[in-house]
């Protein structure tokens, strides 16, 4: 078995306090120590996801269990494993889905829930986890999406919306979308979107009652929440299914829960972060099997389009809530 010497301390990014980008600071911490379940990972790269920006501003406070040092997702080399390991051993690379602590050199990931880059650079496995656990959480195995349904996916060319999109194409689903301008609308064509809705130019509710001859659709997957909870309603299908994975609009106001129930509709709302490692990894099997073959022919792969230092963490956050991005923002270790 390899063997890595190991320094006492490593760089991660803190929280000084809560507030705007300028808040997160570069400090020195000691090692995390590694027992039970828990594998040590020397991260390569790291994903930026907008909880980030939540536990930042003080909104998202994490688990009592987890690392206080912001981070969801990591890709990297395992350098230690605890006593109680059987799935992964040191010299693996793998990426995974934490409860935080990924802004940093090294990182704890639960055995169950590490899965390997396959042909994948570091950079690109370290956009996966947080994206595709949600996905597959939400629209697959709450939502039971099957083929030969349609789905309308809300921003998607995002990090989780741009996911959404080559998961359902790629299961059979006939995918509808909604995006803020024609470079994007190009985009999400490109990751299979079968219809496209600039919603800058066009009223979604409106056009899916024409697209589908008044039918509506089987799934809306949302990460805005706001006034498009009402229009989701009167897009749906009867029995369909209102997937609610953002509020990024806040909750809805005054809303008409009459469709919903004329409908027979189903409204689910989920979140990632406070899952049990046993929850988390009963979605990594999943993946594993039924995803990971996607990943390893590159019939779907993850879509990164703006890399930063690990140590440049604020900017990384400024582009963030700036809204003007597509795809995945990665935190990259120079020193890996």
């Amino acid at each position: 078995m390899m063997s890595y010497a190991l320094p006492e301390s490593m760089m991660a990014i803190d929280i000084t306090r809560h507030g705007g980008p300028e808040v997160l600071q570069a400090i020195e911490m000691p090692l995390p120590k590694v027992q039970g379940e828990y594998l040590l990972v020397k991260v390569a790269a790291a994903g930026v996801n907008r909880p980030d920006v939540f536990q930042r501003q003080g909104s998202y406070p994490p688990p009592p269990d987890a690392s206080p040092i912001p981070g969801l997702e990591i890709a990297g080399d395992v350098v230690a494993v605890g006593e109680d390991c059987k799935r992964r051993q040191v010299g693996d690379k793998v990426c995974a889905l934490v409860a935080g602590g990924g802004y940093a050199e090294y990182c704890l990931v639960h055995d169950s829930i590490a899965l390997p880059l396959e042909n994948l650079s570091y950079t690109e496995a370290a956009a996966i986890p947080e994206n595709f656990f949600t996905v597959w959480a939400n629209v697959f195995q709450t939502g039971k999406l099957q083929s030969e349904e349609s789905v309308l996916i809300h921003g998607g060319t995002s990090g989780i919306g741009s996911v959404a999109i080559m998961l359902a194409k790629a299961f059979g689903a006939t995918v509808y979308t909604t995006v803020g301008s024609s470079e994007k609308a190009e985009l999400a064509r490109q990751l299979g979107a079968d219809h496209v809705i600039n919603y800058r130019e066009e009223d979604f509710a409106q056009v899916i009652p024409e697209l589908t001859g008044g039918q509506g659709v089987n799934m809306v997957v949302d990460l805005i929440g706001g006034d498009y909870v009402s229009k989701n309603y009167e897009v749906a299908a009867k029995g369909g299914r209102i997937i609610q994975i953002g509020l990024m609009r806040g909750n809805p106001q005054n809303l008409n829960l009459m469709p919903l129930m004329v409908k027979r509709l189903l409204h689910t709302g989920s979140t990632l972060r406070a899952r049990t490692p046993e929850e988390k990894a009963v979605i990594a099997r999943d993946l594993a099997h039924k995803v990971w073959p996607l990943l390893r022919s590159g019939k779907v792969k993850p879509l990164v389009n703006y890399t930063f230092n690990l140590a440049d963490a604020a900017q990384a956050h400024q582009l963030m809530e700036s809204g003007d991005l597509t795809g995945k923002i990665v935190l990259i270790n120079p020193d890996f």
